[in-house]
């Protein structure tokens, strides 16, 4: 029974994009592994920007950051 968690930033994933996701990774785990797509689980989390970091930092902060910065010549 596979069970696959994709975590996204809430950023306006759609409805459709969400059914995508679910419906190709249950697609795939049937293809590579034979896992009966009735029963794979599939999660889709949503995280908040400022819930969401890397190199110490969170994402709205880099981004905020990456704005103010004038683009390179």
């Amino acid at each position: 029974m596979p069970y696959v968690n994709i975590q996204v930033t809430r950023e306006g994933v759609t409805a459709e994009q969400k059914e995508q996701l679910i419906a190709g990774t249950t697609d795939l785990l049937w293809q590579v592994l034979k896992k009966p797509p009735e029963l794979t689980f599939v999660v889709i989390d949503e995280i908040d920007t400022d819930n969401w970091g890397h190199g110490g930092r969170s994402v709205t902060a880099r981004r905020r950051e990456a704005q103010r910065k004038p683009p390179a010549a």
